[in-house]
This record gives C-alpha cells, sequence and structure tokens, in this order.
C-alpha cells in the first residue's frame, strides 16, 4: 500500500483529461495517520472510504501485532504518542514529505476535574495533548478526535472548548457544533454512541458530519416518506455463522474450516460475497471458509439453565449479562477494565439462541467487522479489541465526509494485500513487548481478581 504510485486508477473519465468529474477530481489516494490506533476499527473504516492509512502509533504491543497482521502494508508504531514526534512518523513510514490529508484518532480523556485549574494541566489528559501536539506538527489537512459521549455533557465541554482554543491559536478551526454520532444510525447492529470533534486547516472547508442513513426497526414507524433504511438486526448480523458447538476443535482452537448458512445483505457484505460499489478498501487474500475469532467458552449447566431461561432483551439477573433480542440490536459492546485496573473483562451478551456468550467473531459482525478481519487468539484480548475500537462503518461514514471535503473522487484499488503472519496473533504480552523492542511495563501487568460469582460465566 504505498499510496498512490502502486494505485491504478479507475474512474478517470476519458471525455475529461483533467480528471475532473463535476467539482470531483480522481487523484492518488489520500493518506491518513492512525492515532491510538488499538487493532485497527477506525484505519480501516478510512480504508474503506478510499484512504491509505500509511502509518499507526498505538501502545500496546498486543493490539500493534493485531493492526501489523490485518494492514501488512502500514507502518505500526509501538510506543506511546508522548514518545513520539511527528518526523519520526513521516521519516520512518512510506509518507516521508508526502502531504497528509488526515490524522484521527481517540485519546483517553480521564481527567475531567475543572476545579481550579485548566484540564490540560491534569497529567491524565496528557494524551490529548500529545495528539494536539502531533497534529500541529504533522499539519494534516483536517483532523478527528473521537472518544466517549460523555465528554459531551456538562463541565466536560469546557475541555472541548479547551481543545477548540487550542487548535485555533494554531492555525485550525474545529466544529463548534460537535455531534455524537450513533452506530446503529449508519447501518450497524448496536447502539453505541460516540462524540467525534472534526477539524480543519483555516485553508480548507470544514467538512460535514454523515447524515444518519439507518435506524432501529423498533424505532422506526414505517411511513410513505420514511427516509431511513432498518437498521440489521441481530439476527441479520450472526444468522449464516456456523454453530460453534458443531465443532470440537474450537475448545482448543479460536479457528477452524466451516459450513456458512445462508447470509443476509448485511452478512454477505462482511463476508465479502459481493461486490460493494462504495468499499474503496484493498481486497485481502483470505479463505472465506475460514470461521475464526471463534474460541468456545465452558459455561457451567448452572450458567446455562440462567442463561436459557432469560428472556430475549433482557438481563440475566445473576451475571448482568444481556441477552441479545435477534429482532433487535445489540447493546453497546464494551472491552471491561485495563490490566493495570484489574484486567475485569466486561459482561459479554449472551446469544440470542444459544445458552452462552457470545465469541468474538460473533461480536465482530456486531460491530461490522468484515470476515478476513482477525483478533488476537484470546477471548480476553480478542473482545478487548472490539469494545475499545470505532466500528469500521461508523468511521466509514465519517471518513467518506472528509473524502467529498477534499472533492476527491475515490478509487477501488487493483492491489491485494496478504495478511500477515498469524504468529502474530498469537503473541503473549511478553513475546508482543519483544517483538516490538519495548520493555513489558510498557502495560502495566494484568491482576487478576477473584470474580467468584461471574467465574463460571466468563
Amino acid at each position: 500500500m504505498k499510496n498512490a504510485q502502486q494505485t491504478e486508477l479507475q474512474t478517470q473519465d476519458s471525455e475529461n483529461p483533467t480528471g475532473t468529474l463535476g467539482a470531483y477530481k480522481t487523484q492518488n489516494r489520500p493518506i491518513a495517520v492512525d492515532l491510538f490506533a488499538g487493532a485497527g476499527g477506525m484505519s480501516l473504516g478510512f480504508e474503506q472510504a478510499g484512504f491509505d492509512v500509511l502509518a499507526a502509533v498505538e501502545l500496546d504491543p498486543i493490539h500493534c501485532a493485531t493492526h501489523k497482521f490485518n494492514f501488512p502494508s502500514c507502518s505500526i508504531f509501538c510506543k506511546s504518542v508522548e514518545d513520539i514526534a511527528g518526523e519520526e512518523i513521516r521519516n520512518n513510514s512510506d509518507i516521508r514529505n508526502q502531504e497528509i490529508d488526515i490524522v484521527f484518532g481517540g485519546p483517553p480523556c480521564q481527567g475531567f476535574s475543572l476545579i481550579g485549574k485548566r484540564s490540560f494541566d491534569d497529567p491524565r489528559n496528557s494524551l490529548v495533548f500529545h495528539y494536539i501536539r502531533l497534529v500541529l506538527e504533522l499539519q494534516p489537512k483536517f483532523f478527528i478526535i473521537e472518544n466517549v459521549k460523555g465528554m459531551a455533557i456538562g463541565k466536560h465541554q469546557e475541555f472541548i472548548i479547551e481543545i477548540i482554543n487550542k487548535f485555533e491559536e494554531n492555525g485550525y478551526k474545529i466544529h463548534k457544533n460537535y455531534q455524537v454520532l450513533n452506530a446503529a444510525e449508519y447501518g450497524i447492529p448496536q447502539n453505541r454512541q460516540r462524540l467525534f470533534l472534526l477539524g480543519c486547516r483555516y485553508d480548507m472547508e470544514l467538512p460535514n458530519y454523515p447524515v444518519p442513513i439507518t435506524k432501529p426497526a423498533k424505532l422506526n414507524k414505517p411511513t410513505i416518506f420514511n427516509q431511513f433504511l432498518p437498521t440489521p438486526t441481530v439476527r441479520e448480523a450472526l444468522q449464516d455463522l456456523p454453530q460453534i458447538e458443531n465443532y470440537v476443535e474450537l475448545n482448543e482452537k479460536d479457528w477452524v474450516l466451516a459450513d456458512f448458512g445462508t447470509p443476509s445483505d448485511y452478512a454477505r457484505e462482511l463476508r465479502g460475497l459481493y461486490s460493494i460499489d462504495n468499499d474503496y478498501s484493498y481486497q485481502r487474500n483470505y479463505d472465506w471458509k475460514l470461521l475464526s475469532s471463534s474460541l468456545r467458552t465452558n459455561h457451567s449447566p448452572e450458567s446455562i439453565a440462567r442463561f436459557e431461561s432469560t428472556p430475549p432483551g433482557t438481563i440475566e439477573p445473576i451475571s448482568r449479562f444481556y441477552k441479545l433480542d435477534p429482532e433487535g440490536i445489540c447493546n453497546t459492546l464494551r472491552a471491561g477494565t485495563a490490566r493495570n485496573r484489574g484486567a475485569f473483562t466486561s459482561p459479554r451478551p449472551i446469544h440470542p439462541f444459544v445458552p452462552r456468550c457470545i465469541t468474538v467473531r460473533e461480536a465482530a459482525r456486531l460491530h461490522s467487522y468484515p470476515d478476513w478481519f482477525r483478533f488476537h487468539v484470546t477471548k480476553w484480548h480478542g473482545f478487548r479489541q472490539i469494545g475499545n475500537s470505532v466500528p469500521p462503518l461508523l468511521a466509514k461514514a465519517v471518513a467518506s465526509e472528509i473524502i467529498r471535503a477534499l472533492e476527491i473522487l475515490p478509487v477501488k484499488p487493483i492491489e491485494r494485500l496478504s495478511l500477515d503472519d498469524e504468529k502474530l496473533l498469537e503473541f503473549n504480552m511478553g513475546q508482543a513487548a519483544k517483538y516490538y523492542n519495548v520493555p513489558i511495563s510498557c502495560i502495566e501487568p494484568r491482576k487478576r481478581k477473584n470474580q467468584k460469582v461471574l467465574k463460571d460465566d466468563l
């Protein structure tokens, strides 16, 4: 993925030798940088919209290895944003002296106390400061900050004002009517709300926020003037996936060659069974009979009985797990706490038809990841990678507005990519740290605590 040099433009208008089509122009794929990249949900969404993500920065070596597996042509920097400069990102990737079109990422914002001091003075918010620093060093045309919706509520809004002022003092402008977007309104079967701050250099025009295109059927009363398509349901997301109970191998490993069922249109898209007009990502070489990220969980008989007796769309009272409604959408998939906060697993939904928690692959379907996308082989890291990520189709919706603001006609690349070495998905923390030549202490050691009530359920 060497950006333009290796990408053939397929949409050149033969009657338009200047390479323009209306107000838009064909050009090399625009360049993106992903900060706080995780496993790559936003990277994938921006690639699907037509960007080449040429560099990504991520502290966690487990996430870095997963990102490298799925994006083998992207330069991944395994370090904190506190310890990297824009020049290093440029010089040690394929960017070099090319102009960057967008920098995006979701810096954690944990210090919201505003009593007697600016939020930037709180050390817990230093990552936001370094995000801004890198944007100013890289000088992209656009930037996006993604964060929890709570950042847009109450006193926390004062922190956003500080961010806006910092950018405006340094040659950038930002949407002051910032929006919280719900994944369920962009074709994703999950109720997930996230704040997006959109900004650009003063020499550019601010992009629009994406217009919602879907609404859950139970909230979308049909009328002759109804403008929304129904959001895909849990049933549509999961119905074609093989029954993991039929594959004893999945007790020991997370993949198997399996027989898939009849897919919905949503599942057909994630399985790559037909060409999608507005998907401008690189095709991956992949065996579509492979069911991955599906390691089984052995629940106790008592847990199974409780899960079975729980009505769909309600919470099982002992575990507090939500049982998915097949005709509804998923509740927000969460990552659980970090290693330094006890490594607690966030409650995982109960499958709508089988008395067990969903697999990592089933969570990935509910998050809009395509089936070729692989996660760490363990359930702990796999669910953490999904729960921490922006759903790719939501990122794609936002990225498509940046493409429009750039007045670029996106192109589908000819080049196909081969996924990287599967051993990257099997690293424990020590192995991953050694692979990236970083100290294992870069992520605080996992502290296990006794969770007697939930032990059998997890």
